[in-house]
């Protein structure tokens, strides 16, 4: 028999990360069981983590506690205290997983951890990939993926070893393959552009409540009256019970999905998202799906300056404006539809929905 090709993930989610990280790093995994690689995630075991759904997934799960720091690794990520632990601590924990499965790649997704992790771990794995999009620290990786639209290679080049394969750009976005099986329908029906389909979708936490913030500033929109609104969440975001509760009084029908497995439908059945400006960012632009984004973490700063530019989203810099800047964004989207259809092409030129076949092709060879 051919020998097993073995990919250990290093992620986390928690209320305070979000599960984007996971989210993403799920979606790789999928495409490379796919191919036939055993997929295992090493997490820390934080309130809010997806540890469960990914086993639920099918893939090996390795749990780690959360610990109180007994020492410091200077200098540290900017992100630090989202380990729950030391890097030093971290990495001892990680080893004899590492030890005994001896992967092919080891995947490293976490704002957290950079190069003095890294190189306290090998020779446990044969190679390394970390997935980023902050540029904020050293690697000792052979490959970084950054899938950021528009960004510059040039970025990472001080902060990786020489021979480390910089894969930069929205060509390498990681989708779930039904975004590109999706793709034609999507673009199809948005030719004659109208908006009666409207999405909400905040991230799976949603801490900070945006969600409600965005139905309540809803109420004073000019939405047409056959419109319909659905806002998505995930199951561990802590204003769910409220948003719930406003959806039933709005002056269109609101439902609320909660840990939804058909959101490639959901978007490419909607004619407006209003989002964050995530990993969910890339999804819409595959689907060619005009969006309203709110900057709600620092990360995604150029991920919505990049996409307004281009025209295939409109900006909300701060949640706190979305009461003040919303009914005067979508006004012309329901005034002047084809600045729906406008956007709809410029975000579809962004994403091709094929990132993940590209990157495992790359990692196989």
């Amino acid at each position: 028999m051919p020998p097993v090709f073995r990919v250990v993930f290093r992620t986390d989610a928690s209320l305070q990360i979000g599960t984007g990280h996971v989210m993403r790093c799920l979606t790789l995994a999928d495409t490379l069981a796919g191919h036939g690689a055993e997929c295992h995630f090493i997490c820390r075991d934080h309130p809010g983590n997806l540890i469960d759904f990914i086993g639920g997934k099918g893939f090996a799960t390795h749990r780690l506690p959360v610990l109180s720091p007994v020492d410091t690794d200077a200098p540290g990520p900017a992100h630090s205290h989202w380990l729950g632990a030391t890097q030093s601590q971290d990495a001892e924990a990680c080893a004899p997983i590492l030890e005994a499965l001896h992967p092919d790649w080891l995947i490293v997704d976490h704002y957290a951890l950079d190069a003095c992790w890294e190189l306290a771990l090998p020779p446990r794995y044969r190679k390394l990939m970390v997935i980023d999009d902050l540029a904020d620290r050293p690697h000792a990786c052979q490959v970084l993926l950054d899938q950021t639209f528009g960004r510059d290679a040039a970025d990472y080049r001080p902060l990786v070893p020489d021979a480390c394969r910089l894969l930069c750009g929205s060509q390498y976005a990681l989708l779930r393959p039904e975004f590109a099986a999706l793709r034609p329908y999507s673009l199809q029906r948005r030719a004659q552009p109208v908006l009666r389909e409207l999405l909400i979708s905040m991230g799976g936490v949603d801490k900070d409540n945006a969600s409600g913030q965005v139905l309540q500033a809803l109420r004073t929109c000019p939405l047409p009256a056959d419109c319909r609104i659905t806002v998505v969440m995930g199951a561990t975001a802590p204003w769910l019970d409220e948003v719930r509760k406003q959806a039933q009084d709005m002056p269109w029908p609101t439902r609320v999905l909660v840990g939804v497995s058909d959101m490639a439908r959901l978007m490419a059945d909607s004619d407006l998202a209003i989002g964050a400006a995530g990993a969910t960012a890339w999804e819409r632009c595959c689907l060619g799906l005009p969006a309203i984004m709110l900057t709600l973490a620092d990360n995604q700063v150029q991920v919505a300056r990049g996409l307004a530019q281009s025209g295939a989203a409109l900006v909300i810099r701060e949640v706190q404006e979305v009461a003040n800047q919303l009914a005067a964004l979508i006004a012309p989207l329901v005034t002047q539809p084809k600045t729906l259809l406008a956007m709809s092409r410029s975000a579809m030129s962004i994403v091709d929905g094929c990132g993940a076949e590209t990157l495992v092709r790359l990692m196989e060879a």
